[in-house]
């Protein structure tokens, strides 16, 4: 097969395709005949209970006499109210993401002292092989970074002499290394194919130790290596806000059934990414940012609640951007009232507007987070409330930050490496049985039949 036929779908894949799909397809009454929770949810949206966890708490609802009752979103690290860290980090001026890291994975806020120590430990940690951006990160370079991301994983397996070691001591040892590397992977690999694909100068710079994630990040992947304080700080603290989210989300579940496989961090870890990388769960503040650029230019008069109306609508009845009959980043699997991410989130990013210069786009995205939950209710039937969730603002954050689209995603997977980190000790430390769910089969026996008689 030649390199122009590689990627080819012949009629008959399309053929053979369409026979897969009628053979798939299961009537969507069975469902609700037999119980099932598609996608482990309930019509309210409520997970299907699928094991404890210390690390997180998303808290949506409360009980009152019996009835489920929607309440405004709130998220907990390890007990701690994440509003309370975010304020609390900003208060005293620090860099809240290696915190909270540290938070998530040990059960306790470090002292000064404490961490100092750990800050060196990543430190030391945030350093590749000899050779493997040469060997591997420039070699066959990606357009999708999350690819390129879960491919340097799962070769840094390689060069780990214990790399099979599911011991506690061993899987920290390589999280930690992970949590340290992920920004330079990603970096690098975006650097490679915007050199090698794009014609644009290769960067290669190497982290500093003394820096925090968030400013490292800044300082490897721009040409001059500057940045604003107020840069540096509301992405450290978009790392926080999207490090963990309980065990149920589609990345962090997939964290623990590969673990309970007994296997090794490397492969747990690249299956966590290829589960971000879905436009489902990591990719959604990319859809935002674009439907933000295409509503820019079809409505005339951004401040018109009757012009961004109607887009809104024509967004729902498919008739604009891409004609998914969605508005991307309003809406989430488990909040219904607010998204505490997000009402964490918007002040900051206010500020980082002004200094920006983009108040009248801060304007535009605050004004369809007050109608866009308007008018879906008015459109769709709703069995919990709607808001918008933290990647409404995600997206808008890195546009202003000059982040390249590329590596959206693979920014919120330097976040949430610590997070899946977190809840792979978590199974491990409680040696699990292996998850396994049941699928209940439909089908009908049959009787085989010769090849003469088919």
């Amino acid at each position: 097969m030649d390199q122009n036929s590689y990627s080819e779908i012949t009629p008959e894949i399309v053929r053979l395709a369409n026979m897969s799909r009628d053979a798939g397809i299961i009537d969507t009454e069975l469902f609700t005949k037999y119980d099932v929770k598609r996608g482990l949810r309930d019509l309210n949206g409520k997970g299907v209970l699928a094991g404890l966890t210390n690390i997180s708490d998303v808290r949506a609802n409360k009980i009152v006499d019996g009835v489920q009752i929607p309440t405004p979103g709130q998220l907990f690290y390890r007990g701690y109210n994440v509003e309370d860290l975010v304020n609390g980090f900003a208060k005293d001026s620090n860099f809240g993401y290696e915190e909270a890291t540290y938070l998530l994975l040990f059960d306790k806020l470090p002292n000064s002292e404490e961490l100092e120590s750990f800050k060196s430990l990543l430190a030391g940690y945030r350093s590749l092989p000899t050779s493997f951006v040469r060997d591997i990160i420039m070699k066959a370079p990606s357009n999708d970074m999350m690819n390129t991301l879960a491919r340097s994983v799962l070769t840094l397996y390689s060069y780990d002499d214990r790399a099979d070691d599911t011991s506690l001591p061993n899987v920290l040892r390589q999280c930690l290394q992970l949590i340290s590397l992920f920004p330079l992977l990603s970096i690098y690999g975006y650097q490679a194919y915007s050199h090698y694909h794009d014609g644009k100068s290769l960067y290669i710079h190497q982290p500093m130790p003394d820096l925090s994630t968030a400013e490292n990040i800044l300082h490897i992947l721009r040409p001059d290596s500057k940045y604003t304080p107020l840069e540096a700080k509301i992405l450290d603290i978009a790392l926080i806000l999207h490090m963990e989210h309980g065990g149920g989300n589609n990345s962090t579940f997939t964290t623990h059934v590969v673990t309970s496989s007994l296997t090794d961090t490397y492969s747990t870890i690249a299956a966590a990414i290829g589960s971000l990388k879905g436009p489902r769960h990591g990719g959604a503040n990319i859809k935002v940012v674009k439907m933000f650029e295409d509503m820019k230019k079809e409505v005339s008069d951004w401040s018109d609640e009757g012009q961004v109306g109607d887009y809104l609508t024509k967004l729902l009845h498919k008739e604009a951007f891409d004609h998914a009959g969605l508005i991307y980043g309003v809406g989430h699997a488990v909040y219904s009232t607010s998204d505490p991410r997000a009402n964490i989130f918007k002040s900051f990013v206010k500020r980082l507007s002004e200094e920006k210069g983009l108040q009248d786009e801060f304007a535009l995205y605050s004004l369809v987070e007050r109608l866009a939950p308007e008018i879906i209710s008015k459109e769709r039937q709703m069995y919990k409330g709607v808001s918008i969730n933290v990647d409404f603002y995600s997206g808008f954050v890195y546009h202003m930050l000059n982040l390249p689209m590329e590596l959206y995603t693979p920014i919120f997977a330097i976040a949430r490496i610590a997070g899946w980190s977190a809840h792979r000790m978590e199974e491990l430390a409680n040696n699990g049985k292996i998850i396994r769910p049941a699928y209940k089969p439909i089908g009908v026996d049959r009787v085989y039949v010769s090849m003469n008689d088919r």
